[in-house]
């Protein structure tokens, strides 16, 4: 009896261990999609050229799409050139940087850019490594932060140099990410003054997870798990090590953080462990939007959210 038992228990978690494999390694077919350069931004891409500059997927320069005045700057990265446009402001006591998301553009940030402008606030939008007008990375794959963090940590240098010793970092999705990792790596961590994140992926792992929950596949957690063993296997980078969210959770300054119950490619429960863990000031803007669309659900109360979060910072 206890052999039969034992034979059962065994064959059971053999099914079990064929069952994650397989579904670990469907997940992982997924998100290797997901990261390799190009793909998304061939499914993405608008039908029509899009007209509104605040739209996701407009592109154009800030003078073409917003009317303002810009500079062009060559940020020098550990790969070579990396452009950025600056827009100058009045202000003196804090700039900001924006850093998009995969397959996103400088472009993505004009919504924030609208808000920062009237407030005079010099801002710079970066490419960094796999865009189109950007060095290439190794394997032609987005690596959710862990090496894309570097060509921040270097835009950040262009900007202190340039005598912009506070700053507020922008980052949105994948960009959210790529703030994360530079907090917890970089030396210039320390010229942060604050941070605003939209739909941030501060986890991989997570993002997975909630991605094979929309499949209906059991145990998601993990299948996610085995999913980022076999993305590791094949590399070119480790992505096993993307959790950021504590170095956003103990970041010492206000944090502006926007995420939509909707989202249905990075869960909200990310920003609700951030929001758990935090104890610095936060500024949380909650909506029922889909990822990224919390601005277009209400621009409004998005426009109002982040012009009062930029009062507060501004007069500290």
């Amino acid at each position: 009896m206890l052999r039969r038992a034992s034979t059962l228990a065994l064959a059971a978690a053999a099914l079990v261990a064929v069952y994650v494999a397989l579904a670990g390694w469907v997940l992982h077919r997924g998100a290797q999609a997901l990261l390799t350069v190009g793909s998304i931004a061939k499914f993405i891409e608008p039908g029509a050229p899009i007209e509104d500059p605040l739209r996701l997927g407009y592109r154009g320069d800030p003078e073409a799409g917003l009317g303002l005045a810009f500079e062009t700057l060559a940020v020098e990265t550990r790969l070579g050139q990396a452009p950025a446009w600056y827009v100058p402001g009045a202000r003196s006591d804090l700039a900001a940087i924006y850093v998009h998301g995969i397959a996103g553009a400088r472009e993505d940030g004009y919504r924030h850019l609208s808000v920062l402008a009237e407030a005079a606030v010099p801002t710079l939008l970066i490419a960094y490594r796999n865009d189109p007008d950007a060095p290439a990375a190794r394997g032609g794959r987005y690596a959710m932060g862990t090496t894309e963090w570097a060509d921040l940590d270097a835009a950040v240098a262009v900007m202190v140099a340039r005598g912009h010793d506070r700053l507020l970092l922008i980052g949105e999705s994948m960009g959210g990410a790529i703030v994360g990792r530079f907090l917890r790596r970089s030396d210039h961590a320390r010229f942060v003054t604050a941070l605003a994140l939209d739909s941030p992926a501060l986890e991989f792992e997570a993002v997975l997870a909630h991605l094979a929950a929309s499949r209906r596949l059991p145990a998601p957690g993990t299948v996610a798990w085995a999913a980022l063993r076999f993305l590791d296997a094949r590399g070119p980078d480790r992505l096993r090590d993307t959790d950021v969210v504590d170095a956003v959770a103990g970041f010492g300054g206000p944090l502006l953080l926007a995420h939509g119950s909707g989202d249905r490619i990075v869960p909200v429960a990310i920003s609700e462990r951030v929001l758990a863990e935090r104890a610095a000031a936060t500024h949380h803007l909650r909506t029922a939007a889909d990822h990224l669309q919390s601005w277009h659900a209400d621009p409004p109360a998005y426009r109002a959210a982040f012009g009062g979060f930029l009062a507060a910072i501004t007069e500290d």
